[in-house]
């Protein structure tokens, strides 16, 4: 065991969560220092810590009120090294992205969706990245951002992403880790992207539109060919590249049709969205590559005839497109029926979109 004594910042104005993070965090095996305001904490900052937990409103009757910001600001200022979490009820999308990406944030949680369960696990995996840093005296170790290995550097990745904030911070993070990254705003850019180019993943957002609510019939998973970052998955399945899709729609219904019919690799949820878990689950992609994906073994040209078929364009149209002839077309068709060990069109299109049964 170390002798190293890790502090932990609770903060938060309500004694039952103020308490049961201070509870957990004791578990896992920090020293607690709880604040109910913003002047008990900026008052406890005088030391450093290692691990601070934020509410972002500390006034129960005033659900405007946002002085966890504050703390957390005065947090990466006076120690840049301190993991830092913001817990609450009220945070929007802007503002988790805003933590992360401008005050250096650990992860944003959400209250409703809180499982304890899992915030030990994530506390006690911080205590020991945090443990390991402070035993290599005199190494400068960044915890936060891991560096890929030499054969994953050279990847290259496309962030497929409407919102600006989102694909600003995805795009740090991944260049900050070393990889070669493409950005892409909408559905148009991306399927030019996926024609001209090859990724070894992809990575992108369910709704490119912004104004897609979750409906019943989204809820069911009835709706998903609207929302045109499932209908881009046909083009990344074509490149052979492994796919993630980061998004604001939670439906456990779209999460598992995503799965069966979309072959992605990773869905992750935005509202919890957490820094090394997603360089993680991109270095497991990337290791992953074309393996277990048969359109792998395609040529580059088979995979953009087939990409064609798929978006229903017949030999003629594909041949003008490619200026190509169309015995050329009928041979590139053979040979990918061969490879997929296929006999149809329609099985050929439904091995691009993950609709096969």
């Amino acid at each position: 065991m170390s002798n190293i004594s890790l502090r932990a910042l609770v903060v938060d104005d309500d004694p039952s969560w103020l308490e049961l993070i201070a509870e957990i965090l004791e578990e896992v095996g920090y020293l607690v220092e709880r604040a109910a305001s913003l002047e008990q904490a900026q008052s406890l900052l005088k030391r450093p810590f290692h691990l601070a937990v934020v509410d972002l409103s500390l006034d129960t009757y005033d659900h405007h009120n946002q002085e966890g910001l504050k703390i957390l600001e005065e947090i990466h200022h006076l120690y840049p090294d301190c993991a830092t979490i913001l817990l609450s009820g009220y945070a929007t999308v802007e503002i988790a992205v805003s933590v992360i990406k401008d005050l250096g944030g650990y992860t944003c949680l959400r209250k409703e969706v809180f499982r304890r369960s899992e915030f030990r696990t994530l506390a006690s995996r911080l205590l020991e990245q945090t443990l390991m840093a402070e035993q290599l005296a005199g190494a400068k170790m960044d915890t936060r951002r891991p560096k890929p290995e030499e054969s994953l550097a050279h990847s290259t990745i496309l962030v497929v992403e409407d919102d600006a904030g989102w694909r600003d911070l995805l795009e740090e993070i991944l260049l900050d880790a070393g990889y070669s990254v493409r950005v892409c705003t909408g559905y148009g850019d991306a399927q030019g992207i996926l024609r001209r180019e090859r990724f070894s993943l992809v990575i992108l957002d369910l709704n490119l539109r912004g104004n897609l609510l979750e409906s019943p019939r989204m809820l069911k998973g009835e709706s998903l060919d609207q929302l045109e970052g499932f209908r881009l998955l046909a083009s990344a399945r074509a490149s052979g590249a492994q796919i993630i899709v980061i998004s604001g729609l939670s439906s456990p219904n779209i999460i598992d049709k995503m799965f069966k019919k979309g072959k992605i690799f990773a869905y992750l949820e935005k509202h919890s969205f957490e820094r090394r878990g997603f360089l993680q689950t991109v270095r497991e992609a990337i290791l992953m590559g074309g393996r277990s994906d048969d359109l792998s073994s395609l040529t580059e040209r088979e995979r953009e005839v087939l990409l064609l078929l798929a978006q229903g364009l017949t030999n003629r149209e594909i041949a003008e497109t490619l200026v190509i002839s169309n015995n050329t077309v009928k041979r590139h068709l053979k040979s990918i029926f061969a490879k997929l060990n296929i006999h149809t069109r329609s099985a050929a299109v439904a091995k691009v979109t993950g609709l096969e049964k």
